[in-house]
């Protein structure tokens, strides 16, 4: 398996702690206000990183060179600071609503990268 395969399944394991301990504490609490952010950081971080990380494995090829690692980096990122401004800017820091649309746009980014990398040839 590729290094950038376990990468990414080591980040999206580490998203689903994130996001399953944010439920947790929903539920604890009774305070459901930061759902948006729950839901966000288990789909885009775990899901979609453990998708993006078994389309690596699976294409071993693609997962070589430095277009795919920049493409890593720019989707974590904008995921982490996204989740992380979301879940703020939910429980009731409106002043953070800059940094969520910016870390979306960083995302969505990330998510264009790897459509490059999936429409691109493969490297023999």
């Amino acid at each position: 398996m590729p290094a950038l395969a376990q990468l990414y399944f080591r980040t999206a394991i580490l998203f689903l702690i994130a996001g399953i301990s944010i439920g947790i504490f929903m539920s604890i609490s009774g305070n459901h206000a930061v759902m948006g952010a729950h839901a966000h950081i288990n789909l885009l971080g775990w899901v979609t990183s453990a998708l993006f990380g078994t389309y690596l494995a699976l294409n071993p090829a693609k997962a070589a060179g430095l277009l795919p690692r920049l493409q890593y980096g720019v989707y974590v990122l904008g995921v982490l600071a996204m989740g992380t401004s979301l879940y703020l800017m939910l429980d009731g820091n409106a002043s953070i609503e800059p940094v969520v649309a910016v870390s979306s746009l960083v995302a969505f980014a990330g998510v264009l990268l790897f459509a490059v990398i999936i429409f691109m040839p493969a490297r023999s």
